[in-house]
Protein backbone atom coordinates (compact mmCIF):
# COMPACT_ATOMS: atom_id res chain seq x y z
CA UNK A 1 0.00 0.00 0.00
CA UNK A 2 1.20 3.55 -0.76
CA UNK A 3 2.30 5.89 2.02
CA UNK A 4 0.66 9.04 0.60
CA UNK A 5 -2.24 9.56 -1.76
CA UNK A 6 -4.32 6.71 -3.14
CA UNK A 7 -5.93 6.39 -6.54
CA UNK A 8 -9.44 5.14 -7.20
CA UNK A 9 -9.86 2.81 -10.17
CA UNK A 10 -12.83 1.22 -11.91
CA UNK A 11 -12.14 -1.73 -14.22
CA UNK A 12 -15.62 -3.04 -15.00
CA UNK A 13 -15.95 -4.62 -18.44
CA UNK A 14 -18.72 -3.88 -20.93
CA UNK A 15 -19.24 -7.49 -21.93
CA UNK A 16 -19.47 -8.80 -18.38
CA UNK A 17 -21.88 -6.07 -17.25
CA UNK A 18 -24.05 -6.43 -20.36
CA UNK A 19 -24.30 -10.19 -19.90
CA UNK A 20 -25.21 -9.77 -16.23
CA UNK A 21 -27.76 -7.02 -16.93
CA UNK A 22 -29.40 -9.04 -19.70
CA UNK A 23 -29.58 -12.19 -17.58
CA UNK A 24 -31.03 -10.44 -14.53
CA UNK A 25 -33.33 -8.36 -16.71
CA UNK A 26 -34.80 -11.43 -18.38
CA UNK A 27 -35.26 -13.12 -15.01
CA UNK A 28 -37.07 -9.99 -13.82
CA UNK A 29 -39.45 -10.19 -16.78
CA UNK A 30 -40.04 -13.92 -16.36
CA UNK A 31 -40.83 -13.48 -12.64
CA UNK A 32 -43.14 -10.51 -13.36
CA UNK A 33 -40.80 -8.07 -11.64
CA UNK A 34 -40.13 -10.00 -8.45
CA UNK A 35 -36.52 -10.76 -9.36
CA UNK A 36 -35.68 -7.05 -9.72
CA UNK A 37 -34.52 -6.93 -6.09
CA UNK A 38 -31.98 -9.66 -6.74
CA UNK A 39 -31.13 -8.11 -10.12
CA UNK A 40 -30.15 -4.76 -8.60
CA UNK A 41 -28.23 -6.55 -5.86
CA UNK A 42 -26.20 -8.59 -8.35
CA UNK A 43 -25.41 -5.54 -10.47
CA UNK A 44 -24.30 -3.62 -7.38
CA UNK A 45 -22.05 -6.47 -6.32
CA UNK A 46 -20.38 -6.35 -9.74
CA UNK A 47 -20.01 -2.56 -9.80
CA UNK A 48 -18.74 -2.33 -6.21
CA UNK A 49 -16.16 -5.07 -6.81
CA UNK A 50 -14.95 -3.34 -9.98
CA UNK A 51 -14.02 -0.22 -7.96
CA UNK A 52 -10.80 -0.21 -5.96
CA UNK A 53 -8.69 2.14 -3.86
CA UNK A 54 -4.95 1.60 -3.97
CA UNK A 55 -5.51 -1.98 -5.13
CA UNK A 56 -8.09 -2.92 -2.47
CA UNK A 57 -11.58 -3.55 -3.83
CA UNK A 58 -14.91 -2.50 -2.40
CA UNK A 59 -17.55 -5.07 -1.50
CA UNK A 60 -21.34 -4.94 -1.50
CA UNK A 61 -23.00 -7.30 0.99
CA UNK A 62 -26.69 -6.55 0.49
CA UNK A 63 -29.13 -9.30 -0.48
CA UNK A 64 -32.18 -9.46 -2.71
CA UNK A 65 -34.27 -10.93 0.08
CA UNK A 66 -33.53 -7.90 2.28
CA UNK A 67 -34.72 -5.58 -0.46
CA UNK A 68 -37.86 -7.61 -1.12
CA UNK A 69 -38.86 -7.70 2.56
CA UNK A 70 -38.11 -3.99 2.93
CA UNK A 71 -40.25 -3.26 -0.12
CA UNK A 72 -43.19 -5.29 1.19
CA UNK A 73 -43.07 -3.57 4.59
CA UNK A 74 -42.91 -0.15 2.93
CA UNK A 75 -45.84 -0.94 0.60
CA UNK A 76 -48.04 -2.08 3.49
CA UNK A 77 -47.14 1.00 5.53
CA UNK A 78 -47.77 3.38 2.62
CA UNK A 79 -51.08 1.69 1.79
CA UNK A 80 -52.31 2.13 5.37
CA UNK A 81 -50.99 5.70 5.51
CA UNK A 82 -52.59 6.76 2.22
CA UNK A 83 -55.80 4.99 3.19
CA UNK A 84 -55.98 7.08 6.37
CA UNK A 85 -55.26 10.25 4.36
CA UNK A 86 -58.08 9.46 1.92
CA UNK A 87 -60.48 8.73 4.77
CA UNK A 88 -59.67 12.09 6.34
CA UNK A 89 -60.11 13.87 3.01
CA UNK A 90 -63.47 12.18 2.48
CA UNK A 91 -64.52 13.10 6.03
CA UNK A 92 -63.93 16.82 5.30
CA UNK A 93 -65.63 16.61 1.91
CA UNK A 94 -62.57 16.33 -0.33
CA UNK A 95 -63.05 12.81 -1.60
CA UNK A 96 -62.02 11.72 -5.10
CA UNK A 97 -64.83 11.36 -7.65
CA UNK A 98 -64.53 9.70 -11.06
CA UNK A 99 -67.25 11.93 -12.55
CA UNK A 100 -67.58 15.26 -10.67
CA UNK A 101 -71.12 16.62 -10.95
CA UNK A 102 -70.53 20.20 -9.80
CA UNK A 103 -67.86 22.88 -9.71
CA UNK A 104 -67.28 22.21 -6.01
CA UNK A 105 -66.67 18.52 -6.70
CA UNK A 106 -64.10 19.49 -9.36
CA UNK A 107 -62.32 21.78 -6.89
CA UNK A 108 -62.53 19.12 -4.16
CA UNK A 109 -61.06 16.54 -6.50
CA UNK A 110 -58.15 18.82 -7.44
CA UNK A 111 -57.47 19.58 -3.78
CA UNK A 112 -57.64 15.88 -2.95
CA UNK A 113 -55.02 15.07 -5.60
CA UNK A 114 -52.64 17.82 -4.42
CA UNK A 115 -53.04 16.98 -0.74
CA UNK A 116 -52.44 13.28 -1.45
CA UNK A 117 -49.28 14.16 -3.37
CA UNK A 118 -47.88 16.45 -0.68
CA UNK A 119 -48.71 13.82 1.93
CA UNK A 120 -46.20 11.56 0.15
CA UNK A 121 -43.42 14.19 -0.05
CA UNK A 122 -42.00 13.52 3.45
CA UNK A 123 -41.63 9.84 2.52
CA UNK A 124 -39.69 10.81 -0.62
CA UNK A 125 -37.08 12.51 1.57
CA UNK A 126 -37.26 9.70 4.11
CA UNK A 127 -36.61 7.20 1.32
CA UNK A 128 -33.64 9.23 0.04
CA UNK A 129 -31.89 9.14 3.40
CA UNK A 130 -32.73 5.50 4.18
CA UNK A 131 -31.59 4.32 0.74
CA UNK A 132 -28.22 6.00 1.25
CA UNK A 133 -27.97 4.54 4.74
CA UNK A 134 -28.69 1.04 3.49
CA UNK A 135 -26.11 1.22 0.70
CA UNK A 136 -23.45 2.45 3.11
CA UNK A 137 -24.34 -0.21 5.69
CA UNK A 138 -23.89 -2.89 3.03
CA UNK A 139 -20.60 -1.54 1.67
CA UNK A 140 -17.23 -2.81 2.93
CA UNK A 141 -13.64 -1.89 2.27
CA UNK A 142 -10.85 -4.10 3.61
CA UNK A 143 -13.52 -5.95 5.57
CA UNK A 144 -14.60 -2.80 7.45
CA UNK A 145 -18.14 -1.64 6.86
CA UNK A 146 -19.41 1.86 6.17
CA UNK A 147 -22.48 3.18 7.95
CA UNK A 148 -24.80 6.10 8.62
CA UNK A 149 -26.62 7.26 11.74
CA UNK A 150 -30.33 6.54 12.09
CA UNK A 151 -31.40 10.15 11.59
CA UNK A 152 -33.86 10.12 8.69
CA UNK A 153 -36.40 12.22 10.63
CA UNK A 154 -34.03 15.16 10.89
CA UNK A 155 -33.28 14.94 7.20
CA UNK A 156 -36.98 14.98 6.29
CA UNK A 157 -37.90 18.26 7.94
CA UNK A 158 -34.68 19.92 6.80
CA UNK A 159 -35.30 18.81 3.22
CA UNK A 160 -38.87 20.17 3.34
CA UNK A 161 -37.68 23.56 4.62
CA UNK A 162 -34.85 23.81 2.09
CA UNK A 163 -37.07 22.84 -0.82
CA UNK A 164 -39.66 25.45 0.20
CA UNK A 165 -36.93 28.11 0.36
CA UNK A 166 -35.54 27.02 -3.01
CA UNK A 167 -38.98 27.16 -4.66
CA UNK A 168 -39.91 30.52 -3.09
CA UNK A 169 -36.61 32.05 -4.27
CA UNK A 170 -37.05 30.56 -7.79
CA UNK A 171 -33.96 28.39 -7.38
CA UNK A 172 -31.61 31.08 -6.08
CA UNK A 173 -31.05 29.17 -2.83
CA UNK A 174 -30.45 25.83 -4.55
CA UNK A 175 -26.73 25.88 -3.57
CA UNK A 176 -27.76 26.33 0.08
CA UNK A 177 -30.08 23.32 -0.21
CA UNK A 178 -27.42 21.20 -1.90
CA UNK A 179 -24.76 22.04 0.67
CA UNK A 180 -26.74 21.69 3.89
CA UNK A 181 -28.59 18.52 2.93
CA UNK A 182 -25.35 17.00 1.69
CA UNK A 183 -23.59 18.07 4.87
CA UNK A 184 -26.34 16.52 7.00
CA UNK A 185 -25.75 13.15 5.33
CA UNK A 186 -21.96 13.37 5.28
CA UNK A 187 -21.63 14.38 8.93
CA UNK A 188 -23.65 11.32 9.92
CA UNK A 189 -21.71 8.87 7.77
CA UNK A 190 -18.73 6.84 8.88
CA UNK A 191 -16.20 4.22 7.83
CA UNK A 192 -15.66 1.85 10.72
CA UNK A 193 -15.11 3.99 13.82
CA UNK A 194 -13.97 7.00 11.75
CA UNK A 195 -16.54 9.69 10.94
CA UNK A 196 -16.84 11.80 7.79
CA UNK A 197 -17.11 15.58 8.04
CA UNK A 198 -18.26 18.04 5.40
CA UNK A 199 -16.40 21.33 5.15
CA UNK A 200 -16.71 24.32 2.83
CA UNK A 201 -19.29 27.08 2.38
CA UNK A 202 -22.61 26.90 0.56
CA UNK A 203 -21.95 30.24 -1.12
CA UNK A 204 -19.03 28.67 -2.99
CA UNK A 205 -21.46 26.51 -4.95
CA UNK A 206 -22.74 29.51 -6.89
CA UNK A 207 -19.76 29.13 -9.21
CA UNK A 208 -21.21 25.77 -10.30
CA UNK A 209 -24.49 27.55 -11.21
CA UNK A 210 -22.82 29.70 -13.90
CA UNK A 211 -24.32 27.94 -16.89
CA UNK A 212 -27.77 27.79 -15.27
CA UNK A 213 -27.72 31.58 -14.91
CA UNK A 214 -26.56 32.00 -18.52
CA UNK A 215 -29.43 29.77 -19.68
CA UNK A 216 -31.95 31.83 -17.70
CA UNK A 217 -30.65 35.03 -19.31
CA UNK A 218 -31.03 33.47 -22.79
CA UNK A 219 -34.59 32.35 -21.98
CA UNK A 220 -35.45 35.84 -20.75
CA UNK A 221 -34.08 37.28 -24.01
CA UNK A 222 -36.25 34.78 -25.89
CA UNK A 223 -39.31 36.07 -24.05
CA UNK A 224 -38.32 39.67 -24.81
CA UNK A 225 -37.73 38.84 -28.48
CA UNK A 226 -41.19 37.30 -28.75
CA UNK A 227 -43.14 39.74 -26.59
CA UNK A 228 -41.44 43.07 -27.21
CA UNK A 229 -39.65 42.74 -30.56
CA UNK A 230 -42.36 40.49 -32.06
CA UNK A 231 -39.68 38.31 -33.63
CA UNK A 232 -41.01 34.78 -33.57
CA UNK A 233 -37.99 33.29 -35.31
CA UNK A 234 -35.49 34.92 -32.94
CA UNK A 235 -37.61 33.93 -29.94
CA UNK A 236 -37.77 30.32 -31.13
CA UNK A 237 -34.00 30.12 -31.73
CA UNK A 238 -33.18 31.69 -28.37
CA UNK A 239 -35.75 29.45 -26.67
CA UNK A 240 -34.21 26.27 -28.06
CA UNK A 241 -30.67 27.44 -27.24
CA UNK A 242 -31.73 28.47 -23.74
CA UNK A 243 -33.51 25.18 -23.07
CA UNK A 244 -30.52 23.10 -24.17
CA UNK A 245 -28.15 25.35 -22.23
CA UNK A 246 -30.34 24.96 -19.13
CA UNK A 247 -30.06 21.17 -19.32
CA UNK A 248 -26.29 21.43 -19.75
CA UNK A 249 -26.22 23.90 -16.88
CA UNK A 250 -27.90 21.53 -14.46
CA UNK A 251 -25.55 18.73 -15.52
CA UNK A 252 -22.61 21.06 -14.93
CA UNK A 253 -24.04 22.02 -11.54
CA UNK A 254 -24.43 18.37 -10.56
CA UNK A 255 -20.86 17.50 -11.58
CA UNK A 256 -19.16 20.55 -10.11
CA UNK A 257 -21.19 20.63 -6.88
CA UNK A 258 -20.27 16.95 -6.34
CA UNK A 259 -16.61 17.81 -6.96
CA UNK A 260 -16.73 20.71 -4.48
CA UNK A 261 -18.50 18.76 -1.76
CA UNK A 262 -16.18 15.77 -2.18
CA UNK A 263 -13.03 17.89 -2.20
CA UNK A 264 -14.11 19.57 1.06
CA UNK A 265 -14.90 16.30 2.83
CA UNK A 266 -12.62 14.60 5.34
CA UNK A 267 -12.59 11.31 7.22
CA UNK A 268 -11.65 11.44 10.89
CA UNK A 269 -9.90 14.75 10.20
CA UNK A 270 -6.99 12.88 8.62
CA UNK A 271 -8.07 11.51 5.24
CA UNK A 272 -8.93 14.00 2.52
CA UNK A 273 -10.39 13.75 -0.98
CA UNK A 274 -9.71 15.54 -4.26
CA UNK A 275 -12.30 15.32 -7.05
CA UNK A 276 -11.47 16.94 -10.41
CA UNK A 277 -14.11 15.89 -12.96
CA UNK A 278 -14.67 17.98 -16.09
CA UNK A 279 -18.29 18.60 -17.05
CA UNK A 280 -17.41 18.30 -20.73
CA UNK A 281 -16.04 14.79 -20.23
CA UNK A 282 -19.20 13.70 -18.42
CA UNK A 283 -21.39 15.22 -21.14
CA UNK A 284 -19.31 13.58 -23.86
CA UNK A 285 -19.80 10.14 -22.33
CA UNK A 286 -23.49 10.79 -21.78
CA UNK A 287 -24.12 12.06 -25.31
CA UNK A 288 -22.04 9.36 -27.01
CA UNK A 289 -23.68 6.60 -24.96
CA UNK A 290 -27.09 8.14 -25.53
CA UNK A 291 -26.55 8.21 -29.29
CA UNK A 292 -25.51 4.56 -29.33
CA UNK A 293 -28.48 3.44 -27.23
CA UNK A 294 -30.83 5.74 -29.14
CA UNK A 295 -29.69 4.40 -32.52
CA UNK A 296 -30.16 0.80 -31.42
CA UNK A 297 -33.57 1.68 -29.97
CA UNK A 298 -34.63 3.40 -33.20
CA UNK A 299 -33.60 0.40 -35.33
CA UNK A 300 -35.23 -2.06 -32.93
CA UNK A 301 -38.55 -0.22 -32.62
CA UNK A 302 -38.60 0.46 -36.37
CA UNK A 303 -38.23 -3.25 -37.04
CA UNK A 304 -41.04 -4.06 -34.61
CA UNK A 305 -43.23 -1.35 -36.19
CA UNK A 306 -42.58 -2.78 -39.65
CA UNK A 307 -43.54 -6.27 -38.49
CA UNK A 308 -46.67 -4.88 -36.80
CA UNK A 309 -47.64 -2.96 -39.95
CA UNK A 310 -47.18 -6.12 -41.98
CA UNK A 311 -49.44 -8.12 -39.71
CA UNK A 312 -52.12 -5.38 -39.85
CA UNK A 313 -51.95 -5.38 -43.63
CA UNK A 314 -52.40 -9.14 -43.61
CA UNK A 315 -55.38 -8.71 -41.30
CA UNK A 316 -56.98 -6.38 -43.86
CA UNK A 317 -57.01 -9.30 -46.30
CA UNK A 318 -58.55 -11.62 -43.76
CA UNK A 319 -55.29 -13.17 -42.65
CA UNK A 320 -55.06 -11.96 -39.06
CA UNK A 321 -51.97 -12.63 -36.95
CA UNK A 322 -51.97 -15.95 -35.15
CA UNK A 323 -51.27 -16.54 -31.50
CA UNK A 324 -47.68 -17.51 -32.28
CA UNK A 325 -47.04 -14.21 -34.11
CA UNK A 326 -48.46 -12.17 -31.24
CA UNK A 327 -46.36 -14.07 -28.70
CA UNK A 328 -43.21 -13.64 -30.77
CA UNK A 329 -43.79 -9.89 -31.10
CA UNK A 330 -44.44 -9.53 -27.37
CA UNK A 331 -41.28 -11.48 -26.54
CA UNK A 332 -39.27 -9.41 -29.05
CA UNK A 333 -40.58 -6.20 -27.48
CA UNK A 334 -39.65 -7.32 -23.96
CA UNK A 335 -36.21 -8.45 -25.15
CA UNK A 336 -35.63 -5.04 -26.72
CA UNK A 337 -36.63 -3.22 -23.52
CA UNK A 338 -34.31 -5.40 -21.44
CA UNK A 339 -31.49 -4.94 -23.95
CA UNK A 340 -31.88 -1.16 -23.95
CA UNK A 341 -31.70 -1.11 -20.16
CA UNK A 342 -28.54 -3.21 -20.25
CA UNK A 343 -27.02 -1.03 -22.99
CA UNK A 344 -27.75 2.11 -20.96
CA UNK A 345 -25.78 0.63 -18.06
CA UNK A 346 -22.92 -0.36 -20.35
CA UNK A 347 -22.63 2.74 -22.54
CA UNK A 348 -23.84 5.53 -20.23
CA UNK A 349 -23.79 4.70 -16.52
CA UNK A 350 -20.61 2.62 -16.38
CA UNK A 351 -18.40 5.00 -18.43
CA UNK A 352 -19.49 7.97 -16.31
CA UNK A 353 -18.91 5.98 -13.11
CA UNK A 354 -15.46 4.93 -14.31
CA UNK A 355 -14.55 8.51 -15.21
CA UNK A 356 -15.67 9.91 -11.84
CA UNK A 357 -13.64 7.22 -10.07
CA UNK A 358 -10.56 8.09 -12.12
CA UNK A 359 -10.90 11.76 -11.19
CA UNK A 360 -11.07 10.98 -7.46
CA UNK A 361 -7.93 10.91 -5.32
CA UNK A 362 -7.72 10.00 -1.64
CA UNK A 363 -5.13 11.82 0.48
CA UNK A 364 -3.22 10.21 3.35
CA UNK A 365 -4.46 6.69 2.62
CA UNK A 366 -2.22 5.19 5.27
CA UNK A 367 -4.42 6.77 7.95
CA UNK A 368 -7.03 4.13 7.03
CA UNK A 369 -4.81 1.54 8.74
CA UNK A 370 -5.89 2.98 12.10
CA UNK A 371 -9.62 2.54 11.41
CA UNK A 372 -11.37 -0.25 13.33
CA UNK A 373 -14.67 -2.04 12.86
CA UNK A 374 -17.79 -0.78 14.60
CA UNK A 375 -21.13 -2.41 15.32
CA UNK A 376 -23.44 -2.94 12.37
CA UNK A 377 -26.25 -0.43 11.86
CA UNK A 378 -29.66 -1.69 12.93
CA UNK A 379 -33.07 -0.78 11.59
CA UNK A 380 -32.19 -0.40 7.89
CA UNK A 381 -35.23 -1.08 5.71
CA UNK A 382 -33.18 -2.17 2.69
CA UNK A 383 -34.39 0.78 0.61
CA UNK A 384 -37.97 -0.42 0.94
CA UNK A 385 -39.48 3.06 0.65
CA UNK A 386 -37.18 4.00 -2.22
CA UNK A 387 -38.28 0.90 -4.13
CA UNK A 388 -41.94 1.37 -3.26
CA UNK A 389 -41.83 5.00 -4.45
CA UNK A 390 -39.83 4.05 -7.58
CA UNK A 391 -36.80 6.09 -6.56
CA UNK A 392 -34.17 3.50 -7.43
CA UNK A 393 -31.12 4.77 -9.30
CA UNK A 394 -29.07 3.02 -11.95
CA UNK A 395 -27.21 1.07 -9.26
Amino acid sequence: MSQGNGTVRYDGERGALFKLAMKTGLLTVVTLGIYRFWAKTRIRKYVWSAASLDGDRFEYTGTGLEKLLGFLIAVVFLAIYLGIVQLLLTFVGLGFSLEPQSQWEVIAQILSIYISFFAIVPFLFFATYRAQRYKLARTRFRGIRFGMDNAAGGYVWRAIVHWILTILTLGILLPRQTFWLGKYMTDRSHYGDARFEQGGRWQDLYGAMKHVFIAIVILVLAAVAGGVLNSGVLAAVLGVVGYIWLIVGFVAYGVQSWAYMTSNMTLDGKVGFIATPATGQVLKRFILGGLIVGLIAAVGFAALAAIFAGTMQMAAYGMGPGIATIVVMAVAYLLLIVALGALSLVFITQPITAYLCERLEVQNVRALDAVHQRAADKGADAEGFADALDMGGAF
